[in-house]
């Protein structure tokens, strides 16, 4: 996108009219950005197979008397420096609410978690992503506040509703109210609340707004950001009688915020976080140039719970097949766990409602819960699952092996491993974490289920026992990071096709970008051996993980939730 593009852009936001003027205003900005970091406009990132990020709370591990920053990058540089190449912190602002995601002040570090230095600490050893919380800000933050004190510097900078306006056909990702009341000097106004009456929405038909937000992105390179996640993204452009979600303007300032990296720190990354069903998600690829380089893959987590649930591959090797990318510059964000619970809405029209319906109730046989979401006809519907990944994949009677729980949580890590992407590591997947159902009653909110904090000593005295859950599931997670590592056939940018292996198998072929080297990935996702015929058994197959051989075999056996990744001599 040339300036004339940007300017064309800014016009079609703002009106031929103001458009020059706000134009002005944002090349100073760039400009600025540009003379005091000239370094980051040459500096390019390629992203490779040796490529994962860990998803992470600031203080999800903690030590008495250190900064919970501190200790979280002295513990990852202690266990995870050479595994993992990247750290995804997840809001570590000032916030009021929603554990981070209610921001009081973008541009500071919550004290309570540290500083800027600990920030840089990380950076020495891992690269950053950070989140830009775009859509809405807190209520105690000192926009609203202005706003709140009829201070004209904020007057347009959040939605104001008047009057009764027909807002059926807004799209509602909670089951909370979608505008609340605050009182003022000039009287009650009623604003914009998408997630809660503590994140306001901000108005981004105010170019003021989109200026000081883009300054905030660049705020972030500049502290060492090299992948942005744009959360809730989807929500950002409001227009009445409209559903308000991935409307054209949004579009608009994805692409625009695209251009102005690729300009100014063209090594920096943008990761739209949209968890809607799955042709609307990838929509954020544009036309795989001009908007987001990864988006998440929300439709893999309640997929692989099904596949294992009901020990058949079969939806989900449908579905990876007609997966495809509209360049060869952007690829998916694979992950079955983050802080948030599995959305369901990723999996409609994939999987019968019936199949939605299977894993709710699995969800709550296993101690999970679940979040509701408004539908426009004021209904209530299931909008995500809260539960921790392996006790999803547990036995809750507590009758199995622990050995066959630690299979059967792997080989789903595996699949999300092995399929195109890079992907996203979860902090208590890393050590099989249990739920925390005794965080959520404080808190309020189902998703504290899987937020639970970790102590330090105790989390390494647990890693030093062989036999502890958390070393089991760590010592086959660093096993399968390495083997991916090792092989260019899991380029995130290669390809990938599926094999029909039988249904109890999830089969995928990867190949390296130039299709130099590929890699058969086979999982069993049953409780049961299977016999799988080799498509080439006359080539010449190690087993990347066990190390076994096979030359000439017609097939092979996988044991029960059994992982083979096959790499072609």
């Amino acid at each position: 996108m040339s300036d004339q593009a940007i300017g064309e852009t800014i016009a079609y936001l703002y009106g031929e009219e103001q458009a020059p003027d706000i134009s002005r205003r944002l090349a100073v900005i760039l400009e600025d950005f540009e003379a005091r970091r000239p370094d980051l406009k040459s500096k390019q990132a390629v992203l490779s197979e040796r490529d994962s990020i860990l998803i992470t709370y600031g203080d999800m591990v903690t030590e008495a008397g250190h900064p919970p920053l501190e200790t979280l990058g002295d513990f990852l540089a202690a266990h995870m420096e050479g595994i993992i190449s990247a750290v995804h912190i997840l809001p570590f602002f000032p916030y009021s609410s929603d554990d981070g995601f209610s921001v009081i002040d973008y541009r500071q570090v919550d004290p309570r978690l540290g500083t800027w230095d600990d920030i840089q600490h990380l950076k020495q050893h891992f690269r950053l992503m950070f989140d830009a919380v775009i859509n809405h800000i807190s209520a105690q933050s000192e926009w609203f506040q202005g706003f709140l004190q009829d201070d004209p510097a904020f007057t347009d900078w959040f939605i104001t509703v008047e009057g009764n306006p027909d807002l059926s056909q807004v799209v509602r990702p909670r089951a909370l109210p979608l505008l609340a009341h605050f009182e003022t000097p000039s009287g009650e106004k009623t604003v914009w609340t998408t997630f809660s009456t503590d994140q306001i929405d901000l108005n981004y038909g105010s170019p003021d707004v989109l200026l000081e937000i883009v300054d905030i992105l660049l705020f972030y390179v500049s502290k060492g950001a090299e992948l942005i996640r744009l959360d809730a993204i989807a929500y950002l452009w409001k227009e009445i009688g409209t559903s308000c979600i991935h409307l054209p303007q949004t579009h608009r300032i994805v692409r625009l915020l695209r251009t102005i990296l690729d300009r100014v720190a063209p090594s920096v990354k943008l990761i739209t976080e949209t968890n809607v069903p799955h042709p609307d998600n990838v929509s954020y690829f544009g036309d795989g140039y001009n908007e987001a380089q990864l988006v998440y893959n929300f439709a893999l987590p309640p997929l692989v719970l099904h596949t294992l649930y009901a020990a058949n591959a079969r939806v989900l090797t449908d579905w990876a097949a007609g997966l495809s990318l509209p360049s060869d510059r952007v690829t998916f964000f694979n992950f079955l766990a983050s802080h948030d619970g599995i959305g369901l809405n990723p999996a409609r029209g994939i999987l019968p409602e019936t199949g939605i319906e299977a894993l709710v109730e699995r969800a709550l046989e296993h101690g999970g819960l679940v979040s509701n979401k408004t539908n426009p006809d004021g209904s209530e519907s299931p909008y995500e699952i809260n539960i921790n990944l392996f006790d999803a994949l547990s036995d809750p009677r507590g009758q199995e092996p622990l050995s066959v729980q630690v299979d059967r949580f792997m080989v789903a890590q595996a699949i999300m491993l092995a399929m195109v992407g890079v992907p996203g590591i979860y902090f208590h997947s890393l050590f099989g974490s249990r739920g925390w159902p005794e965080g959520v009653q404080p808190t309020g909110r189902a998703r504290t289920i899987n937020r639970q904090k970790r102590d330090r000593a105790t989390l390494e005295g647990e890693l030093e026992r062989p036999d502890s859950l958390p070393r089991l599931v760590f010592d086959h997670y660093t096993g399968l990071l390495r083997a991916r590592a090792a092989s260019p056939a899991f380029s995130p940018y290669g390809t990938q096709n599926t094999l029909d292996c039988g249904e109890a198998i999830f089969a995928l072929m990867r190949h390296a970008p130039g299709g130099n080297e590929q890699v058969l990935c086979l999982h069993n996702v049953s409780d049961r051996p299977q016999d799988v015929s080799l498509p080439k058994p006359e080539e010449r197959l190690t087993d990347m993980l066990a190390g076994q051989t096979w030359e000439g075999e017609q097939s092979i056996e996988l044991g029960p939730y059994q992982v083979c990744w096959l790499r072609h001599e």
